[in-house]
């Protein structure tokens, strides 16, 4: 396996990604874009690329903020994703020259496209979804934020969305679950959700410990929401 950063540009800013991929064959095959939490692009998303190309996919990292913007405590990482939060366009086009950059990668497969991401990446997933970009077959949601973008009329979503859910998050309560699949629905979109029980925000994080704030690691939804991402890209790309 190999993995290496890759400069690509989204409108006039310079980003940067992690991609991994078994370099034993040159042939095309698909692609999973991986969405990073507020902090920026880590070490968890990396190795969720590298864990992705063990699978036989490309892992590409997204990076949303730009080369070397990276958060390092609360205050700062909601200074990075505020920005985003209120400008929805604007993350939109990041995640489009994300997306540009992947389809041009040599090892990829540019008709088998997904994306995941975790927490604000969830976010970041479902918008990619949410706009309706044939190349994009599927988003899977751990732990993510479901408010819509709301920057203008929702067509018919083609992209496969797995929704994969803390059920005690106290960032994305039940009424806000029901809204999602009410907005899936109401767009035509395959979807499903896996909510789990006595769980709460960041649980596939094994560093997340602040349940005062709802965010906590969970081994046993962490593990499950693996295998049913498995599933659910095994089916896609078959």
């Amino acid at each position: 396996m190999k993995s290496d950063f890759l400069d690509y540009s989204a409108g006039d800013v310079t980003c940067q990604a992690f991609v991994a991929y078994d370099d034993k064959s040159t042939d095309k095959r698909p692609c999973v874009l991986i969405c990073h939490a507020w902090g920026g692009q880590s070490e968890f998303e990396q190795e969720k690329a590298e864990k992705l190309a063990e699978l036989g996919y490309v892992g590409f990292a997204v990076d949303v903020y730009g080369k070397g913007k990276r958060g390092t405590n609360m205050d700062e990482n909601a200074k990075l994703m505020q920005p985003f939060i209120d400008d929805r366009k604007l993350l939109l086009s990041r995640l489009r020259g994300a997306l540009a950059a992947a389809k041009n990668h040599p090892l990829v497969d540019a008709n088998r496209i997904a994306v995941m991401g975790y927490c604000f990446g969830g976010l970041c997933a479902l918008d990619l979804a949410r706009c309706c970009d044939p190349d994009v077959k599927g988003a899977v949601s751990f732990h993510g934020l479901f408010t819509p973008p709301n920057i203008g009329a929702q067509g018919k979503i083609s992209a496969s969305i797995l929704i994969l859910h803390g059920y005690d998050d106290p960032m994305a309560k039940p009424d806000s679950v029901l809204e999602v699949a009410d907005e899936l629905n109401k767009a035509g979109a395959d979807w499903q959700l896996h909510a789990y029980s006595h769980t709460v925000h960041a649980f596939t994080s094994p560093t997340a410990d602040m349940p005062e704030h709802g965010i906590l690691y969970n081994a046993s939804a962490d593990r499950r929401s693996w295998i049913a991402m498995k599933n659910f890209f095994q089916e896609l790309f078959a």
